[in-house]
């Protein structure tokens, strides 16, 4: 038997990891079952780097014997929108994009941040409204006695990036985040209209998830 703990307190995530990783042998625990709540700061420059930051504090923790939970691995991950039109803006700031104006803390609303990239993007054409979801995955192992350095040596990364364009109105009441403004390339309609059957093939995490699972298990 595998434990996997998905670091992530967002519910549409760990749902989205269970649905591709899935299967006998294998079991998912999230900060839900976990008896505190980690806020590690999330302070990287790029995806991959919060991933790690996220799966190594997790980790870390769960290495102590008393916290183990029988955990043999962490998944962390941090993803977000790429906007072209943007200079590659909300990038590692997309879960907090509002809450940047405000300087409060914590993530934004999805409503927010849609609203706020909708205000940058008004007057865009539909040529240049193309943008990408990107997802970076952490893999930890869990090595009660060990310090963090050797967590972090065996830390493996995964990627997964999922091309698209922008919508110039919200549509759909699927998904989360950007959903609803995110037309991935091929396709005429935006995440929150696909349903997760086929955002689960498609997605930035779909893909990451893919290159993990053909690595790994």
């Amino acid at each position: 038997m595998t434990t996997v703990f998905i670091a992530t307190g967002n519910a549409h995530k760990v749902e989205e990891i269970r649905a591709v990783l899935g299967g006998p042998g294998r079991v998912f625990l999230c900060q839900q079952d976990a008896p505190v709540r980690l806020e590690p700061e999330e302070n990287g420059s790029t995806f991959r780097e919060n991933a790690r930051i996220k799966a190594l504090t997790w980790a870390t923790y769960l290495a102590i014997d008393v916290c183990n939970m029988g955990v043999q691995w962490v998944l962390a991950d941090d993803s977000g929108l790429e906007v072209d039109a943007l200079n590659g803006a909300p990038g590692v700031h997309s879960a907090r994009f509002a809450a940047l104006d405000s300087g409060r803390p914590g993530n934004s609303p999805d409503s927010e941040n849609n609203a706020k990239l909708l205000r940058l993007m008004d007057g865009i054409i539909p040529e240049r409204r193309t943008a990408r979801f990107r997802c970076a995955l952490a893999l930890t192992p869990v090595l009660a006695g060990l310090d963090a350095a050797a967590m972090a040596a065996g830390t493996r990364d995964f990627d997964g990036v999922c091309e698209g364009r922008l919508l110039a109105q919200p549509s759909g009441a699927g998904g989360f985040g950007y959903d609803p403004l995110f037309v991935p390339q091929g396709w005429d309609r935006p995440f929150a209209e696909l349903g997760a059957e086929v955002k689960n093939q498609l997605s930035h995490r779909a893909r990451a998830l893919a290159a993990l699972r053909a690595g790994w298990v």
